[in-house]
Order: structure tokens, then C-alpha cells, then sequence
């Protein structure tokens, strides 16, 4: 009978069996399998919008390679071990973006890469889209709750230093882009409503001094989202050629590679910013809803593990990576269809290029790193 009793495995042993595969990998299926769903439906939609290119395709499945690494190897980092190295993180950061003013290479009218000893050149604002909440949620984690005053000002101060460098590039799309990234951390750290009602106002103030500052070109940009009818042979060629091959995609759309806006070349950038007008074009409203759904899902699973953080930091980070990624989206299709002005937004894991995948691939790392560390404590417990 004893011999019987040592043969049979204890039940809380058998209940304490190893992580699956899926755990000991910190991979998250949830947001891995809509983020696989986007990049699928982007090279379908990019093979198209190229001129039925695959080399276009091909290099873009490299850089979707690169950026899922950095996807899994980021998820394998313990963000809490690392925080004390963030402030090097943003000092670096803001130095680069210093050295982007006095030797940077220019392109298009922009000064916003740089290029070492001959390497490929890369732009580092693109760092910052990191950097910026990594910073402000490192600083406000150690504070109390709700953020006092003071506080919240070094924190806007901290969000403010980089923003003002990249819109001097002058890059206004990302010098927004990251300002929303660290004002959301920011909010979510605990910023009393007063705050937020005396920054609308103080934003809404401020207009008339943002607009003295702003170059001709984007001054332009906001007189055509205004009325673009105005010069539609000119700068309102863009968003007038975009509103028609949304509208004529209709319910289901042309079919793949029968669009004609974009393959007889009147709308401009189809595989970069204005990508999801060959999407409406050729798959409808149906095809937008349905990469709407996948982009919808990544938000409610970020802002689900950030309600389930352990602690400030990671809860802050979590939420303000979501909300960023969010916005990306919301830019770029209000800009597409004539809601916003035309800023130079990417449409996130969908549009050609390969350094604004990367960087939102290494934040969906973080999440998945945030994620795995509450379950690992919840398994330690058992």
C-alpha cells in the first residue's frame, strides 16, 4: 500500500506542472495573433498599392521579420530591471535629436536622419517613441497619487524637450505622436481633471503662438484640410483624389488590383500614408471595418494588461503604449479621409517602411513583457 501511495504523483504536483510553451515563450496570443492578421492584410493590400510589386513585398516581409525579433526579444526583457538605465535612454535620445539639427541629413525638405561612418542613416526620433513614456512613467511611478502640480509640470517639461527638437526638423506627424505618447502617461499616472481642463484651455490659447511658429508648407497643409476644393489641381489633389477612391469602393469594394485610383496613378502615396484608401478602394467599407477590428482588439488587450499590472510603472508604460498605438491609427485614417490634416503618419504594421514597424513591434514587447511578469508572480504563488 505505501509502495502504491509514493507511486502516485501528489495532486498539487500535478496541478504544479511547467509553463506551456506558450508562457516560458512570454508571447501573448492575443495581441501576437491580431498583429499577424494586420501584417497579412497589409502586404496584400501593399502588393497592390506598389503596382503589384513583390519586391516591395518581399522587403517588407524582412522588415516584419526584424520587428517580430525585436517583438520577442523585447518581451523576454524585464522592463523593472532596466528602468534604472531609462534616463540614459532619454538623454541619449535627446542628444541624437540635438545632432539631427547640427549634422543631419536632409531629404524632401526635412533634416531628420543621421548617418555614422558610412552606416545606413536612421532617424532617432523614432527612439523617442520609446524613450518619452519609458521617462515620464520612470518619474511618476515613484510619486504620489494623484500627481501634484509640480510634478506633472517636470513630467510636461520631460515630454516637451524632445517634441520641440523633432518639430524643428521640422517634423510635426511625430513631434505629435510622441507628445500624445507621454501626455497619456501622464494622465494615466494620476493627473487630477483641474490639470486636464487647464491644458485644453491653455492649448486652445496657445493656437495663435503654434501657428506664427509653423513653416509655410504646414500652414498650407491646414488651409487645404480647411477647404480643399480651394486648389484641387494643387495641394488639394491629395485629399480630394484619397475621399474619391474611398467613396467609390462602395460596400465591397472594386476587387484586388482593380482600383483605379491608385493603378492609374491619381492617388499619391499608395503603399506609404495613403494606403488605406487602396484598401477601401479595392475591399470596401468591409475591408476597413474588418482591419478596424484587428487594430480594436490590440487596444482592449493593451489597456486589459495594463489594468492587470503589478505595479505604477508597468501600469503607466502599458496604458500609454496602447493609447499611442492607437492614435497612430486614428491620425492616419482622419487624415486619409479629409477629417484631419495631412501630417505624414504611417498606418501602423500596414504601410510601407520598416523603422515605424520595428519601433511599434518593440512596443507590443513591452506589453507581452508586462504581461508575463504578472503571470510569472501568479505562478510563483501557486
Amino acid at each position: 500500500m505505501a509502495d502504491f501511495q509514493r507511486s502516485v504523483p501528489d495532486s498539487r504536483s500535478f496541478l504544479r506542472r511547467g509553463p506551456s510553451i506558450l508562457a516560458r515563450s512570454r508571447i501573448d496570443l492575443w495581441l501576437l495573433l491580431p498583429v499577424l492578421c494586420i501584417m497579412g492584410l497589409g502586404l496584400v493590400v501593399l502588393y497592390s498599392g506598389a503596382g503589384a510589386s513583390e519586391e516591395a513585398v518581399n522587403k517588407q516581409l524582412l522588415r516584419y521579420g526584424v520587428a517580430l525579433l525585436g517583438m520577442l526579444i523585447m518581451a523576454h526583457i524585464n522592463l523593472r530591471e532596466i528602468e534604472r538605465f531609462v534616463p540614459v535612454f532619454y538623454v541619449i535620445g535627446v542628444l541624437l535629436l540635438v545632432a539631427v539639427l547640427l549634422f543631419g541629413v536632409g531629404a524632401k525638405g526635412a533634416q531628420r536622419w543621421l548617418q555614422v561612418f558610412g552606416m545606413p542613416r536612421f532617424q532617432p526620433s523614432e527612439l523617442l517613441k520609446l524613450a518619452v513614456p519609458l521617462t515620464v512613467a520612470w518619474y511618476l511611478c515613484g510619486r504620489t497619487r494623484p500627481t501634484s502640480f509640480g510634478n506633472t509640470l517636470v513630467a510636461f517639461i520631460l515630454v516637451s524637450i524632445p517634441v520641440f527638437l523633432i518639430a524643428k526638423q521640422p517634423d510635426l506627424g511625430t513631434a505629435l505622436l510622441i507628445g500624445a505618447s507621454g501626455l497619456f502617461v501622464i494622465f494615466f499616472g494620476g493627473l487630477l481633471w483641474r490639470y486636464v481642463m487647464l491644458a485644453v484651455f491653455a492649448g486652445a490659447a496657445g493656437l495663435p503662438v503654434l501657428w506664427s511658429f509653423m513653416h509655410a508648407y504646414q500652414k498650407q497643409r491646414v488651409m487645404t484640410f480647411l477647404d480643399p476644393e480651394s486648389d484641387p489641381l494643387g495641394a488639394g489633389w491629395n485629399i480630394i483624389q484619397s475621399k474619391i477612391a474611398i467613396g467609390s469602393g462602395g460596400l465591397t469594394g472594386k476587387g484586388w488590383l482593380q482600383g483605379t485610383q491608385s493603378h492609374l496613378d491619381f492617388l499619391p502615396e499608395t503603399h506609404t500614408d495613403f494606403i488605406i484608401a487602396v484598401l477601401a478602394e479595392e475591399f470596401g467599407f468591409l475591408g476597413v471595418l474588418l482591419l478596424l477590428f484587428f487594430y480594436v482588439l490590440i487596444l482592449i488587450r493593451g489597456l486589459i494588461i495594463a489594468g492587470k499590472a503589478q505595479d505604477p510603472f508597468s501600469r503607466m508604460l502599458a496604458a500609454g503604449l496602447t493609447m499611442t498605438f492607437f492614435v497612430y491609427v486614428v491620425v492616419n485614417i482622419g487624415m486619409v479621409s479629409g477629417l484631419l490634416p495631412v501630417v505624414g503618419v504611417p498606418l501602423p504594421l500596414v504601410s510601407y517602411g520598416g523603422t515605424s514597424a520595428v519601433t511599434l513591434m518593440l512596443s507590443i514587447g513591452m506589453l507581452m513583457s508586462i504581461r508575463a511578469q504578472r503571470t510569472s508572480r501568479r505562478m510563483r504563488k501557486v
